[in-house]
């Protein structure tokens, strides 16, 4: 495990209160830059802002000082961040405040990054926001608030897909389906509802029994198996619980953390899940085998993790919590095969089939080896005790 700065820093300013990964795809660049998006609270002498930090995959580090910053407000309670989503574009990302949201424009040049505050008046006083999601096409961007108003705009001509006021009674945790056609959100007071997106309306309540409370949710993404996970508190006991997406029926259930749960989070690729606990572990789960692969204890001692990013690259997370801020983790899981990996197996196979042929024509007495040309026995049409054939006539017409 790696610390990310949970304290002040002297190049940032207080603790980091939220954080996401940013994705740079450069076309004259081999792979994809990434980089890190801090939401840090303001400090003495030093007011609540947006960084940008560099990240060494190889150190599995970030860079000691943001690469850019820029400043949420003046320093009072209503400009500290409380949450950041980044468009899968790795070119703009929205911070959260008490006040509303806050758009910024991300310049990356080859050896500088530029942070440019832009203006989004629908975004701007809507209030204090719990849950801000992108879709994975980036072209829907949905936000819920503590008083249960659930907006979804389209990205980024900001028109109103979707608002409606009364959604819940206040948001508790919210996603968008990979294909961007559905949306989950659940409530404080335990509810679940699913979304039609682009006709704007609620399509379904999940089932749940009285004395169930569903908390955190999350949608599969592998794009093979269409499921959506949740993780559902019965008094003491938490189980993470898989829908069906096609009737939103509960297909089983198993018992991963085993105490309850602050926040949940799926990989990119959608081979993990991560449930973050409210002592202060986290775990990861490998989604094929429902099984705990890496566990992380008392990464934040004793206060909730607030939130768990997984890196688009590498096994690494990001997890935050108000008290320590944000920890970086290099999950202790099956390293994935990389692409040169998978072609070089994919050769070494092409050429042991070639040696295998090779060795079957050399070895084998099938017509492979039958004599050829000059090597041709002798009046073979003797053993038949027939005539040989009479050629036919070669001379010219």
């Amino acid at each position: 495990m790696a610390s990310a700065s949970g304290e002040a820093s002297a190049a940032g300013g207080g603790k980091v209160a939220c954080a996401a990964w940013i994705r740079r795809r450069d076309e004259k660049a081999a792979a994809a830059r990434v980089f890190a998006a801090y939401g840090r609270a303001g400090a003495a002498g030093s007011p609540p802002a947006v960084e940008v930090l560099g990240f060494d995959s190889q150190e599995c580090a970030l860079s000691p000082s943001p690469l850019a910053r820029a400043v949420l407000g003046e320093g009072g309670a209503g400009d500290a961040p409380r949450g950041i989503a980044v468009h899968p574009a790795g070119d703009e990302l929205v911070c959260a405040t008490a006040k509303g949201c806050r758009l910024f424009k991300l310049i990356f040049e080859e050896f500088t990054v530029r942070i440019i505050p832009r203006d989004a008046p629908p975004l701007e006083s809507v209030g204090p926001q719990k849950c801000l999601a992108f879709s994975t096409d980036g072209a829907k961007f949905a936000i819920g608030g503590e008083d249960g108003h659930l907006r979804i705009f389209h990205w980024p001509s900001m028109n109103v897909l979707l608002d409606e006021p009364k959604a819940h009674k206040s948001f508790r945790d919210m996603d968008i389906s990979l294909d961007s056609e559905f949306l989950v959100s659940t409530s404080t007071d335990g509810s679940a509802r699913i979304w039609k997106i682009d006709e704007g309306a609620p399509l379904v309540n999940l089932t749940r029994s009285s004395d169930e409370k569903i908390e955190c949710c999350r949608f599969s993404r592998d794009g093979m198996k269409p499921f959506l996970f949740c993780t559902v508190a019965k008094g003491s006991k938490v189980v993470t619980v898989v829908w069906d997406i096609s009737d939103w029926k509960r297909i089983g259930y198993k018992r991963l953390l085993g105490k309850p749960i602050s926040t949940l989070s799926v990989s990119l690729d959608g081979k993990y899940l991560a449930l973050g606990s409210h002592d202060g572990d986290f775990c990861a789960v490998d989604v094929k085998k429902m099984e705990v692969s890496h566990w992380s204890k008392k990464a934040h001692l004793g206060s909730p993790v607030t939130s768990i990013e997984f890196c688009p690259t590498e096994r690494v997370v990001i997890s935050t919590s108000n008290q320590w801020g944000a920890e970086l983790t290099k999950l202790n899981v099956p390293a994935d095969w990389k692409e040169w990996q998978v072609w070089l197996v994919l050769l070494a196979l092409f050429l042991a089939s070639a040696i295998v042929f090779y060795m079957f024509y050399e070895r084998s007495d099938s017509f492979w080896n039958f004599p050829m040309g000059r090597h041709q026995p002798s009046k073979p049409w003797n053993l038949l005790k027939e005539s040989p054939p009479v050629p036919e006539d070669q001379t010219s017409w």
